[in-house]
């Protein structure tokens, strides 16, 4: 498989991307600001993506934004559960089901080579299968003291190394990691 799935996400010092109920506004405090220059921006990492993956309950929570954030990038919602695509996205909106493996197969069928993975226990649930590559962490300076985990349990050890740090002026710290391979999976390469 020539495929990369990357992350690229915000969470709180404490480990949390929202709270219990899925509220993310406090991403949004204006004593925030601007990031400043460095790191990678959003709009950097998204250029280079085929496409995003992300599960049902943060399809349901972007469907809340005022605009829709994806308009050039197809989007595919992993859920079992039947889902109500707006007629507005009927072309950028795709619902599959099944396993994280099955999925990125079809993928690169497809053609996709950069696959962006969202969401808490999508995320999970990639990493647990072991088909994340990069990890991108934006650290917001709060804890939040509770919510939905980024991590949560991977059911694994799982081995990074640190590509990058940066530290922004309104008191982010983004890191970036490559997610190294599986010593079983590094012995097939040789």
């Amino acid at each position: 498989m020539n495929l990369k799935c990357s992350v690229y996400i915000a969470s709180s010092l404490d480990g949390y991307i929202a709270k219990t109920d899925g509220d993310i506004e406090w991403l949004h405090n204006p004593e925030y600001g601007s990031m400043g220059e460095g790191g990678l921006s959003y709009d950097a990492y998204i250029s280079g993506i085929d496409a995003l993956v992300m599960g049902r309950h943060s399809f349901e929570k972007v469907l809340t934004f005022d605009l829709w954030p994806y308009e050039n990038t197809p989007v595919i919602v992993l859920s079992s559960k039947k889902i109500k695509i707006p007629e507005y996205l009927k072309d950028k909106v795709l619902v599959e089901s099944g396993e994280p493996v099955e999925v990125v197969k079809k993928l690169v069928a497809d053609g996709m080579h950069h696959l962006y993975i969202d969401g808490g226990k999508t995320i999970q649930r990639f990493l647990k299968d072991h088909l994340i590559h990069e990890i991108t962490i934006t650290q917001i300076p709060v804890l939040l003291g509770d919510g939905i985990p980024l991590f949560g349990k991977t059911g694994n050890e799982i081995q990074l190394k640190l590509l990058e740090s940066t530290q922004f002026k309104n008191g982010f710290v983004q890191v970036r990691y490559e997610v190294l391979p599986k010593l079983s999976d590094m012995s097939k390469q040789y």
